[in-house]
């Protein structure tokens, strides 16, 4: 009778951890709020002093944010909307067996360029470093489809494409036109074709200096040196290809903007030449 009517995902009565869990029953202060799981002391008032040590503090964020809030209206910003419609994912590596400088010039190689070509330049290349790299990429990649839902834009349309086909109405057969490319200009001024708006990228790579390891150097006459074995971390920031189509976008607005500002200018904006120290008139 007991053991029907005990909350559902407790212990039973016969169970061999029973005897602990009254043990604890027992000794606990009827008037205290104290919970002992473990040995450790939960209570709640000493608990609060680590996740919660400035209540005031923590009130007058609260009420500033729905202040904002309000003011707002419930719209969004900029960076708010950005984060919402675009997808991003970080993944920060293990630390590497080699130096800051050795590993950079790699990180700099892969920067800017889509994952799959990344992941290219690191399989054919001479450096010892790059077969761990590469396993690194392809491991954000699977993250970032898994995680994200990076990269599945070509799938869901053939998807969307198979389904629509196979539903008829009454008007006709349905059809779902795919992304046309499109041609933009990256920020250091190379032409860029866009076929997959949802194609990963590597948007920025960056290594982190680790932790130095010991590595004897026998010398002559008994001598022993010690060198300090350097160990580096890689850390790279994927996004779609749509982040980049949208930066164009933005860049150009701007740049038509000032055009139209500076209609007319009466000397040509740009550096002066042939700089001389009299007059050539």
């Amino acid at each position: 009778m007991v053991d029907a009517m005990r909350v559902p995902g407790d212990i039973a009565s016969s169970s061999i951890f029973a005897d602990e869990r009254r043990a604890q029953k027992n000794s606990a202060d009827v008037g205290t709020t104290e919970v002992n799981i473990g040995g450790n002391s939960r209570d709640p008032k000493i608990m609060a002093r680590i996740t919660n040590p400035d209540p005031n503090a923590r009130e007058r964020w609260e009420r500033k944010k729905v202040i904002q809030m309000v003011r707002k209206g419930g719209r969004l910003t900029d960076a708010q909307m950005i984060k919402r419609t675009e997808r991003e994912h970080l993944v920060k590596s293990h630390n590497m067996k080699t130096s800051v400088k050795k590993l950079g010039m790699l990180a700099r190689q892969i920067q800017g360029k889509t994952i799959d070509d990344a992941i290219v330049q690191m399989r054919f290349s001479k450096k010892r470093v790059a077969q761990e790299v590469l396993k690194q990429l392809e491991f954000a990649r699977d993250e970032a489809v898994v995680m994200r839902g990076m990269g599945l834009g070509v799938v869901h349309a053939e998807k969307a494409e198979s389904d629509a086909n196979e539903i008829t109405t009454g008007i006709g057969e349905m059809s779902l036109a795919r992304q046309r490319p499109v041609e933009i200009q990256l920020k250091d001024g190379k032409r860029h074709r866009v076929e997959d708006a949802s194609k990963i990228y590597i948007d920025q790579a960056w290594v982190g200096r680790g932790p130095y390891g010991q590595l004897p150097d026998y010398r002559a006459r008994g001598r022993v040196f010690i060198m300090r074995t350097p160990w580096t971390s890689l850390s790279v920031v994927l996004k779609e290809e749509a982040t980049r189509v949208r930066q164009w976008e933005e860049r150009e607005v701007k740049r038509v903007k000032q055009l139209k500002e500076k209609v007319w200018v009466p000397l040509p904006d740009r550096p002066i030449q042939i700089q001389r120290q009299w007059y050539s008139w």
